[in-house]
């Protein structure tokens, strides 16, 4: 059974969504083998996004885990983060001890590089769930590890639902819009999660209440994060809960039957002041431009935190 899990790289800037994600992985061993998590500077600095990551993992039972922390800054900028959105700590709401699990010495990004040299070609998919800092400095440093990728699936960009950091830009992009052109040239397999799809995953009060309901500490947790996570989201947009973004990645490995989405073509805007970071999808195939990305469009949203609540459930 276990060898037929999809193997991946979790690539993360904790964040109450991806820890979401992380969980949602850790509780699918039958679906999923993450070989490791990098932690990149994103939602908060590095220092608390890999303190973050491996809090994550001892919640959901994993202190085995190697977690690794990759890049403090963006290739070419300065760093831009949202504790506006996920508090100080970036994962603000309920309390939970600092980590023992200890922090890799190696630097996430050679851990990166080494595993997929180490794979099978092909066998290895990458779940970046924050900036691409880290994926794009993998591929400037081992060019030889482009083609060794199964499938990037990541989180990021939007389309109709335009940015949440700016008009146009969504965060993950916006932070390191090269490091996103990059890893958008790259030639890689690529499944975007874009707002249009988080948008639709919202943390209801029944759905939060189904978190609760589990009765254990991963539950209450989980529903303590949604709670904190979704006030800014429905502060800002009206919404009756917060779009759980990072987690649609994770679900997409495990029943992509959820999503429906089309291969198009996403180049990424590094040039402008007004749209920098904007993920420009030709959704409708006004240009020539070579496919080079299968934009998500649409969700299950109660398949979707069925799956989720299954899963967290194990923890």
């Amino acid at each position: 059974m276990a060898n037929s899990a999809r193997k991946i790289i979790i690539d993360t800037d904790p964040g109450q969504d991806d820890a979401f994600a992380i969980m949602l992985a850790l509780g699918s061993p039958e679906d999923i083998e993450v070989l490791g998590l990098v932690a990149v500077a994103g939602n908060v600095p590095l220092a608390l996004t890999q303190k973050n990551t491996r809090m994550i993992c001892e919640l959901a039972g994993r202190p085995d885990l190697k977690v690794f922390a990759g890049c403090d800054r963006p290739l070419k900028r300065k760093l831009v983060t949202a504790e506006h959105v996920h508090g100080k700590s970036g994962l603000d709401g309920p309390v939970l001890a600092d980590p023992v699990m200890p922090l890799q010495e190696q630097h996430g990004v050679d851990f990166i590089i080494e595993t997929l040299r180490r794979e099978p070609a092909g066998t290895v998919t990458l779940c970046p769930l924050g900036p691409l800092t880290n994926i794009a400095q993998a591929f400037l440093q081992a060019p030889d590890v482009v083609a060794r990728v199964q499938e990037i699936v990541l989180m990021g960009g939007g389309y109709f639902e335009g940015g949440n950091i700016t008009p146009a830009a969504e965060f993950n992009i916006y932070v390191d819009p090269e490091a996103a052109e990059i890893v958008f040239r790259a030639g890689v397999p690529l499944v975007v999660m874009p707002l249009d799809v988080t948008h639709k995953v919202l943390t209801t009060k029944a759905r939060v209440d189904g978190f609760r309901a589990m009765g254990t500490e991963v539950g209450r947790v989980a529903a303590e994060w949604a709670d904190f996570f979704e006030r800014f989201d429905v502060a800002k947009y009206g919404s009756e809960g917060g779009p759980l973004h990072d987690p649609t990645v994770v679900a997409y490995l495990i029943k992509p039957e959820l999503f429906k989405g089309r291969l198009i073509n996403v180049e990424i805007e590094t040039g402008s002041e007004l749209t920098l970071g904007m993920t420009v999808a030709d959704w409708w195939g006004v240009t020539e431009r070579a496919k080079n990305a299968f934009f998500v469009g649409d969700v299950d949203a109660q398949g979707f935190f069925d799956l989720l609540t299954e899963r967290l459930a194990r923890l």
